[in-house]
């Protein structure tokens, strides 16, 4: 039997997983949790667990780091709403074992979950693609410096402020990352690097 910790935020989504784990032959879910505090203060000890991306209070990552550090054995398959490549090398990157989108079939989560439980990977195929077919990361470490303190909504001046730059450099950097990219303006920028896993 295969022991399940389901951590998932919006009840009805985590009833339905419920449900249709439970109704797979081999499967039981020993615990549900809704927030990454309630999962900390959970006791059970699951051979895998489902854990949403967005997870509130921690994220679903930062929450996957606590559980293997608590209990270093459990498998882990991260569910995304809105998956992205850079979503799914950053899962892999943090030690998860699967990554499946949320309208995956009952069926086919359960298989994952069987697949990481034996210690396998389990990745949609169309992701997996995705995710080896997105481009590298073309931005140097300064560049994303500039580029996430821009994602906050700072201007060229506050950027260079934090940054110890003159607002010329400022400039510069964000119009190379606005090239390197391809983006429109920094918001797309900013939204390419996020889609991507870069910052």
């Amino acid at each position: 039997m295969i022991r399940i910790l389901v951590a998932e935020h919006l009840p009805l989504v985590r009833r339905g997983l419920v449900a249709s784990l439970d109704a797979e032959p081999g499967l039981r879910v020993v615990a549900e949790v809704g927030t990454g505090e309630e999962l900390a203060r959970t006791a059970c000890e699951p051979d895998v667990a489902v854990i949403d991306l967005d997870l509130p209070e921690t994220g679903g990552l930062a929450a996957m780091a606590w559980l293997h550090e608590r209990d270093p054995g459990c498998r882990v398959l991260i569910l995304s709403a809105q998956p992205s490549p850079g979503q799914v090398r950053a899962a892999f990157a943090a030690r998860a074992l699967g990554f499946m989108s949320l309208d995956v079939a009952p069926e086919q989560l359960a298989a994952g979950l069987r697949r990481i439980a034996s210690g396998r990977r389990a990745v949609d195929s169309e992701l997996a693609v995705a995710a080896l077919e997105s481009a590298a990361n073309p931005l140097t470490r300064r560049e994303l410096d500039v580029l996430r303190i821009a994602a906050g909504g700072a201007r060229s001046t506050e950027i260079a402020d934090q940054l110890f730059l003159s607002v010329g450099t400022v400039r510069n950097h964000l119009s190379r990352i606005m090239c390197k990219t391809g983006a429109r303006n920094r918001i797309d920028a900013v939204r390419i690097a996020n889609d991507s896993g870069w910052l």
